[in-house]
């Protein structure tokens, strides 16, 4: 294998428009006839998600009982975080240590595709693109409810806290009478149509909504992802790599107000060079097409004695770089073509091509 520098081809290029941007390269005068591309090495994308709820007493908390015959409220504000869930992915990145060249003669028609950071993805083929997708951060929130909308001008005027609250409680109670005459059709007004009479139970369900929070409380809940890379190279045994705290949430790996949170790597196989039949390794093709012999892990995280995630996947670095005959891919007559994995830079497919 002939190694070079790679550079930037514009000419010539042919870009294709897809879910992912790949590039075209063929062997022309204006490059030499040579085409250049890195190898992919293997990193992880890890995401957590956790939840933060919210709780905030209601202003009469002291008073559900008394009135509403609730016992079971918030009496005080706080603030915990929950550390929902982890996931373990992986993708391929240019390897900027792996560049290669492919050189070919005038007349020969071969060609690659690469990615947008110029790592191989096929030859004589159209490689496997990934479809890209979107998550958007869902930061939904439960239970937040503007009490003080649903307190009338008496309410407001009523001078004590104590008396306040007792003037909202029976607010409460004429609207569930309200609500009661409604649907026994006993109401001095009854609602036109069956329009009308959802809106007005919609405005009383929330009017109570509102004012119950003010005894039991209001909870809400917000969702937060927090993402890292890490490049396995090794095995790894409970690296602390990041910590979660139950009142702060994420924190950085050395703040000790946080549980850590670990991840290990277990190195199950290690990319070997293919042997001939007398147990030599084979020998390179001289300008051969290089690609990846991946090994493979087993990544985990732990937290709190429980795994949270495990993922097996290959790994390009653990791996060997070997190489195809360049003379495969520029036959005259069923050309081979050949897709590359984009994450390993393994083969995942080998044939021969129509002419």
């Amino acid at each position: 294998m002939k190694r070079g520098i790679l550079t930037t081809l514009i000419l010539g290029m042919a870009l294709i428009a897809s879910a992912q941007d790949v590039v075209q390269l063929r062997p022309e005068k204006f490059n030499d006839y040579a085409l250049n591309y890195y190898l992919p090495k293997t990193i992880t994308e890890i995401e957590f998600v956790a939840s933060k709820t919210t709780r905030k007493a209601g202003e009469y908390y002291q008073y559900a009982r008394k009135y509403l015959g609730i016992s079971d409220v918030i009496t005080a504000d706080s603030e915990t975080w929950c550390l929902e869930s982890a996931t373990i992915t992986s993708r391929g990145v240019a390897n900027t240590d792996e560049r290669y060249q492919l050189t070919f003669k005038s007349g020969q028609t071969p060609y690659i595709f690469i990615s947008e950071e110029h790592t191989i993805l096929s030859a004589n083929t159209y490689p496997e693109v990934e479809t890209a997708q979107t998550t958007a951060a869902n930061q939904d929130v439960i239970g937040d409810i503007n009490a003080s909308k649903a307190l009338s001008s008496d309410i407001l005027m009523s001078g004590s806290i104590a008396k306040m609250a007792e003037m909202a409680a029976k607010q409460i109670y004429r609207i569930r009478e309200s609500r009661m005459d409604i649907l026994t059709g006993e109401a001095d007004n009854m609602p036109a149509d069956g329009e009308s009479m959802r809106i007005i139970m919609e405005q009383l369900d929330q009017q109570e909504q509102a004012l119950t929070s003010m005894f039991i409380g209001t909870t809400s809940i917000e969702y937060f992802t927090q993402n890292m890379q890490y490049t396995p190279v090794d095995n790894v045994d409970h690296q602390v790599i990041m910590r979660f705290s139950e009142h702060l949430g994420f924190v950085d790996a050395n703040d000790l107000s946080g549980a850590p949170i670990y991840l290990s790597v277990d190195v199950l196989e290690r990319g070997e060079y293919p042997l001939d039949n007398k147990g030599n390794v084979k020998k390179v093709p001289k300008g051969a097409l290089a690609y990846n012999i991946p090994g493979k892990v087993e990544m985990s995280l732990q937290f709190d004695s429980n795994i949270i995630a495990k993922k097996e996947f290959c790994v390009a670095q653990l791996g060997v770089v070997y190489g195809l005959d360049p003379a495969l891919l520029s036959r005259k007559k069923e050309p081979t073509f050949v897709i590359f994995d984009h994450t390993t830079g393994g083969i995942l497919q080998m044939g021969t091509a129509e002419e």
